[in-house]
């Protein structure tokens, strides 16, 4: 065989393979109108269970991220070739059609002193299509290969170690293709929550490196930078102000629904991380109807006084009739009710 004919070959077959290997994403599944019945249809992980994306999918973290019973959340995103996100002030980027943010809820029990193995629970996404949000959810199979589509919901009984090596019991739920509405749903149509300018401004590692996620949206020519934005503080960050903390985990836990226009509107109780009103903040403020979930509290908020505050007594209670947000949690999230107390206590 002439030579340059033999290497012609092998590359063609190793090109092949590597084609085989860095599968891409499948669109028509994405713009189908029919709801894909695997996550694996998609083509967004080159390898299901770890997770690795495939070409054209970034990870992507929020600086503060909403709380979910302690669940770890590794997000990704997918934008469609030659399409731009457009820059709306203090909200999400509008993404084009074709785009999707993917959201996979595990407990990775990764603590020194974890015995247990890391569990994927759901993967919920966002998928952008005719200019309008759509949500779908899929639950792991208890091999860990691929998770499987689910409209009705489902609750999930399993342990997981947390942050301090204990083992937790936990019922995580995942919510019902409605349930999802809760807390995404703004003006009667369906939008995310998470990826604003201001909540993703970090950098985090690629395989590439490390690299502010903003800069490299804007090095895939997904956005434009040319916008200015105030950053929010983590709210775990002990280094940051108590108010700005506080105000950052509202923002994400609380203020998607509690804003002008948001689900929560007519409480008038507005927890959005622009929000400088006092009495919007809940400063002395009356509540609107909330039976006993006031625990015959007079205010939302008493600047100096949380055991006064309706606000964190909400927070506090695993009573469905009571507790913020409604859903999407079984557990208290101690570390943030200890924050916001403090928060209160000093204004």
């Amino acid at each position: 065989m002439n030579p340059s004919k033999y290497f012609f070959l092998v590359f063609f077959l190793s090109s092949i393979s590597f084609l085989q290997i860095e599968a891409s994403v499948n669109n028509s599944v994405i713009l189908n109108d029919k709801v894909a019945p695997k996550l694996s249809d998609y083509g967004f992980f080159k390898n299901m269970t770890t997770q690795d994306p495939a070409i054209g999918v970034l990870p992507y973290e929020l600086i503060t991220p909403l709380f979910s019973d302690y669940a770890d959340k590794l997000r990704f995103i997918y934008l469609p070739n030659n399409q731009i996100a457009e820059h709306r002030p203090n909200k999400v980027f509008d993404f084009p059609d074709g785009t999707v943010l993917i959201k996979t809820f595990a407990y990775l029990n990764n603590h020194e002193s974890s015995n247990l193995d890391s569990q994927l629970l759901e993967t919920r996404l966002l998928i952008k299509k005719d200019s309008q949000w759509k949500n779908v959810s899929y639950v792991w199979n208890a091999e860990q290969t691929d998770a499987l589509l689910s409209i009705a919901g489902k609750t999930i009984s399993t342990q997981f170690v947390n942050s301090y090596g204990d083992l937790q019991n936990v019922r995580y739920r995942v919510p019902n293709i409605n349930q999802c509405k809760e807390c995404h749903q703004s003006q009667k149509v369906i939008e995310p929550i998470g990826p604003k300018p201001r909540n993703l401004n970090k950098s985090i590692a690629y395989q590439e490196g490390s690299m502010n996620q903003l800069m490299r949206w804007h090095q895939e020519g997904w956005i434009k930078n040319d916008f200015e934005f105030t950053t929010m503080a983590d709210w775990n960050d002990t280094l940051a102000s108590v108010n700005d903390r506080a105000r950052a985990y509202l923002d994400i836990n609380c203020g998607h629904c509690h804003i002008d226009g948001g689900s929560a509107d007519t409480t008038g109780l507005y927890l959005d991380f622009q929000e400088n009103r006092k009495v919007h903040l809940g400063y002395y403020k009356k509540p609107i109807a909330t039976g006993r979930a006031s625990n015959n509290l007079k205010y939302s908020i008493v600047p100096g006084k949380p055991e006064e505050s309706i606000l964190l007594y909400r927070m506090e209670s695993l009573d469905p009739g009571i507790m913020m947000p409604e859903s999407g949690r079984a557990l208290e999230h101690k570390e943030a009710i200890e924050l916001v107390s403090n928060w209160i206590k000093g204004l």
